[in-house]
């Protein structure tokens, strides 16, 4: 196996990388500077030289908030960029794996109580930002390319590498006594070593289409919060506050949990609770 990874530089790439190096798999890592995916020639360049039977896809346009101005640009990263990987893949014969979002839902409080267990890989997708429409196109690209395809939809990721919200609380920490988080948001963190844990197994599993891949278990943001001071000891005082204290350009879904009971099925699969994927997390930093 000849493994490709485009986006080499984010929290997914890196943590690829490193289960590259420790699973003795050939590899070649691009970051977004080193290879845009918006760009056929480019990827075609790399792709000849390197000659992968495997492509990860962990570029994309991240910046939830931005996207609303930088609309042009997020459609042509996480939609054309996806389109034209997926082409790649498909006339080469190479298998694409391609990481989405729980941003592709709506999410309201009503979806809260109706799907308990989350939004299964079926569920009609309705973005309400520019991010989440922009993930989308890239999924629909994708699946009318005929390339052989894993889709895997993340929600709240935090890992070793990159900023995450974990990082930010533990920084914030060292210079405040109080914070105030949002607590009328509700979802599941997903852990990058966990998405990597589970990929490989459908993976291993020859498994296609699309799969969720999260953590059991629900909480806010606040929730979150509270129980990283918890696993870390940091006394310090958090305040529960709704969305509009802290105004967004982009929407945000109030409930944008993913059902796992798919990706459970799967030998060798992995569906660890927030909590213990947090507690793993703490101890890798």
């Amino acid at each position: 196996m000849r493994v490709l990874i485009t986006g080499g530089g984010g929290q997914l790439g890196k943590e690829w990388e490193d289960f590259c190096v420790a699973n003795n798999i050939e590899f070649k890592s691009s970051n977004s500077a080193e290879l845009n995916i918006a760009d056929p020639k480019q990827i075609e360049e790399v792709v000849h030289a390197f000659k992968p039977t495997v492509l990860i896809n962990c570029a994309a346009y991240t910046k939830v908030d931005l996207a609303e101005d930088e609309k042009e640009k997020a459609f042509l990263i996480n939609g054309e960029g996806a389109k034209n990987l997926a082409q790649i893949c498909q006339n080469r014969n190479i298998k694409l794996i391609h990481y989405s979002t729980d941003y592709i839902f709506s999410g309201t409080d009503a979806d809260r109580e109706l799907f308990v267990d989350g939004f299964s890989e079926d569920h009609d997708p309705k973005p309400i930002n520019v991010y989440g429409a922009s993930k989308l196109v890239g999924e629909l690209a994708i699946k009318n390319s005929g390339c052989d395809y894993l889709i895997l939809r993340v929600s709240w990721l935090c890992g070793k590498h990159g900023h995450n919200f974990v990082k930010t609380m533990l920084k914030l920490a060292e210079t405040k006594d109080e914070l105030s988080i949002v607590n009328d948001q509700f979802g599941s963190p997903t852990f990058a070593a966990n998405v990597v844990e589970n990929t490989w197994a459908l993976v291993q599993a020859k498994q296609t289409g699309v799969f969720n891949i999260s953590s059991s278990g629900l909480c806010t943001w606040f929730d979150f919060a509270t129980e990283i001071f918890v696993q870390k000891s940091i006394s310090i005082k958090l305040h529960a506050v709704n969305s509009a204290a802290f105004p967004t350009k982009a929407k945000r879904p109030a409930f944008s949990k993913l059902s796992t009971k798919k990706m459970s099925k799967i030998e060798g699969s992995n569906i660890e609770s927030w909590k213990s994927g947090l507690q793993k997390l703490l101890k890798q930093f």
